[in-house]
């Protein structure tokens, strides 16, 4: 878990085209926008391919192959641990508007085992030249040293993320 979140931090040092919307002691908003030169519906599938996409350096178990996604309310992006068969719930999917929008509950990576909980909001629209993807995750609670310290450590991981999603949905056939 140490790993896990020095690599949060980490990734909070690279430069990347993300947004903290707001950040206090208490919580912060964090939002990331990629745009595509495909349409919608093959962004949002390529969105919830999530283990041809996500950085296994931010898996607990270095392996984004033990990813799954179950795109429906009660939904769960999980990850399950080979060694005796446990593993954990990242994010509970809440709401899905096809190809349009999904929304998550829960506390990424170090986040979990703190008094936080969040809210990722994934809204795909239509543009002329393809689509664009808008990513919001916002979290509130409890972090001893302020959650506006955690804000630009999250929005780089996430914006990591979002470079690799990018690459993946673009080299999907655009049909």
């Amino acid at each position: 878990m140490k790993r896990f979140f020095a690599l949060v931090l980490l990734a909070g040092a690279t430069p990347a085209a993300a947004d903290v919307v707001s950040a206090s002691p208490n919580g912060f908003a964090v939002r990331q926008a990629v745009p595509l030169v495909v349409k919608p519906e093959v962004a949002f599938a390529a969105f919830t391919a999530i283990p041809a996409w996500w950085d296994p350096a931010h898996t607990y178990t270095k392996k984004a192959d033990n990813l799954t996604l179950n795109v429906m309310p009660g939904g769960c992006f999980c990850e399950r641990f080979p060694d005796g068969g446990g593993g954990i719930e990242h994010l509970r999917v809440v709401y899905v508007e096809p190809g349009k929008r999904i929304i998550f509950t829960g506390a990424l990576g170090p986040l979990l085992s703190m008094a936080v909980n969040g809210v990722l909001d994934v809204q795909v629209k239509s543009t002329g030249g393809g689509s664009v993807v808008t990513l919001d995750y916002r979290a509130s609670g409890f972090y001893n040293g302020g959650a506006d310290k955690l804000a630009p450590a999250v929005d780089g991981m996430l914006a990591g993320q979002m470079k690799r999603y990018r690459v993946y949905a673009t080299a999907r056939p655009k049909t």
